[in-house]
């Protein structure tokens, strides 16, 4: 029976994989050893042999010996050696000695010829090691002189290889672009959005290559204006940018709740800015307004990205998806720049030509934009999300997946006649019409924030609805057809959410329960709608938030702007009881 044994590497381990053959009498047979992994013997055991250890490999010298008891031409007894052990001891003769030590150097060499040889054919039989870092693969091979792996040669690279080349080429292209880890270190939705995020990069840089060269020919290319025109635009770029960021900076919460509608504003914004630019010989006097436009869109931007890149990073790897996502930025500029440059050497003065390559960059453009948004799926949940969420789980019984609810919000919620949806007019198989009314009706009747003196008119309903919310961060009640949410001191984003899921049941019972609504104090009774929809919040919405979480949300908490307006229970409890 053969063995079907491959020599592997072993640390400091030299075991044989040679069957034993029967050796005539008075040879002298070697067993080559090379080094093993995971192998098995399919010989049987065999006695014990002598072992030379004076070589870096263990080799055998099976000899018949004299002795008492001689097993099958072998000596047991450990104090009688073999004939060339007494011969080298006994015999004082200086050439026996030298002639044996010279054997013995030049087995060691054989046999390490031997082991490479069977190395060798091994690895043409296709055993390979392989050695992987990120997306780098290194193939091994055995270096038998040092009792080690290496790096073979062959991979390592090839000046004269196309494929290695390439192969090298693309490695380093993916481990600069991408995170660490791809596609396992980010969401499903990061390598589209990526892709026309890169178009669109390349469009806009076009786009501002001939918006500029537009400039410049109206300030008078040549005249000796452009050291005055580009010291003029440097400064007030510098001095609008810092105004601008500061009044920005007072609405970030909106972009926190909408940033795929600011993003696509901002780009329209700077579109906008670019064309003015165009225009600019026509109207020098927008120049400064040109300049707001586009360091508003900039700042509009850089806040809108950060909410895509956190939700990109599915190990928490934020830093790393931001530095590629810049990277990938620059690459998208460096190429635009090139065309742009190129672009318009063609058009040269040309302003027929200069608006018509415009118009045609700009659509692809905002094309690439509006379809690397519509790409990205956000797993927060703002008013419309988690009502589309609840409203859904309350009809059905479960929460639906974050790219059916993605698909479903509109990019401009407050500007109905803008909404433009991922399916278009597709309806989706997952979530009911009757969600999406219900989700578009209650994000315009919600009043998160509200001011409890405009929604109480009287002690006793104060009295009813503190005693009913005494245990919640919120108060909930209905005033002139809106659902108005009256936020504790100590209220945060969790409490905020449960009373958007109370809101929700209480929408519920008003269209499909045919519970209208009285006065206050008659809500906070039992049997009341209000007292009805906090009971079943209090029961459902940690089974409706876990749900959540299983399909992909993040339902820690509400991302919503409310009004800054709070209450504290104890200052009007103790108010209405002097």
């Amino acid at each position: 029976m053969d063995c079907a044994c491959r020599p592997f590497f072993l640390w400091g381990t030299w075991m044989s994989t040679t069957p034993r053959t029967t050796s005539p009498p008075n040879t002298i047979t070697f067993t080559i050893s090379p080094p093993l992994i995971n192998s098995r013997s399919c010989t049987p055991p065999s006695p014990p042999r002598l072992k030379a250890t004076t070589s870096p490999f263990n080799f055998s010298l099976d000899l018949p010996s004299g002795g008492n008891n001689n097993h099958g031409g072998r000596n047991s007894n450990n104090n009688n050696k073999g004939w060339w052990w007494r011969r080298w001891w006994n015999d004082g003769s200086d050439s026996s000695n030298t002639f044996s030590l010279l054997f013995l150097l030049s087995s060691s060499i054989v046999l390490q010829l031997a082991s490479s040889a069977a190395a060798r054919t091994q690895q043409e039989e296709g055993e390979e090691v392989w050695e992987v870092k990120g997306s780098n693969w290194a193939r091994l091979v055995p270096d038998f002189s040092k009792d080690e792996f290496v790096v073979s040669p062959t991979s390592s690279w090839s000046l004269f290889s196309v494929n290695d080349l390439w192969s090298q080429c693309t490695t380093l292209f993916v481990r600069l672009m991408l995170p660490q880890g791809f596609p396992q270190s980010v969401t499903s939705d990061y390598l589209d959005y990526s892709l026309w995020r890169a178009v669109q990069g390349v469009a806009s840089q076009i786009s501002g290559v001939l918006a500029t060269q537009a400039l410049l020919y109206a300030v008078g290319l040549g005249k000796g204006a452009i050291p005055t025109a580009a010291a003029i635009n440097w400064v007030l770029k510098d001095g609008i940018g810092y105004l601008s960021k500061i009044v920005l900076s007072k609405y970030g919460r909106h972009f926190d709740v909408h940033p795929k509608g600011w993003r696509l504003f901002a780009d329209l914004l700077e579109n906008a800015a670019f064309g003015l630019e165009m225009l600019t010989p026509a109207f020098p006097h927008l120049f400064v307004f040109i300049e707001l436009l586009k360091v508003d869109a900039h700042n509009l931007q850089a806040a809108t990205r950060s909410c895509f890149y956190a939700g990109f990073a599915a190990q928490r790897n934020f830093a790393e998806v931001i530095a590629k996502g810049e990277a990938q930025g620059m690459v998208s500029k460096f190429i635009g720049i090139m065309l742009g440059i190129a672009l318009a050497n063609c058009i040269g003065s040309s302003t027929p030509l200069a608006l018509a390559s415009f118009s045609v960059v700009t659509w692809i453009h905002m094309f690439c934009n509006l379809k690397s948004y519509q790409s990205i799926q956000l797993r927060t949940l703002n008013p419309y999300r988690a009502s589309l969420v609840f409203s859904e789980y309350l009809l059905s019984g479960q929460a639906p997946p974050v790219k059916e609810i993605n698909d479903e919000e509109p990019l401009f919620p407050a500007v109905p006649f803008l909404n433009i949806y991922s399916k278009g007019n597709v309806q989706s198989i997952v979530l009911s019409s009757e969600a999406r009314n219900a989700a578009a009706e209650i994000e315009q009747r919600l009043q998160l924030g509200s001011k409890l003196s405009d929604v109480v008119n009287n002690k006793d309903d104060v009295l009813a609805l503190f005693n009913l919310y005494r245990d919640e961060g919120y108060i909930l009640t209905e005033h002139k057809g809106r659902f108005c949410v009256v936020l504790k001191e100590s209220s945060s984003p969790h409490d905020m959410l449960k009373s958007l899921f109370q809101v929700n049941y209480l929408y519920w019972l008003e269209r499909n329960a045919g519970i209208e609504a009285r006065s206050i104090s008659a809500d906070c009774r039992p049997e009341g709608r209000l007292q009805i929809s906090l009971e079943y919040a209090r029961r459902e919405f940690n089974h409706v938030k876990n749900d959540s979480v299983s399909m992909g949300w993040v339902a820690d908490g509400l991302i919503a702007r409310p009004s800054p307006i709070r209450v504290c229970p104890g200052n009007i409890a103790s108010s209405i009881a002097s």
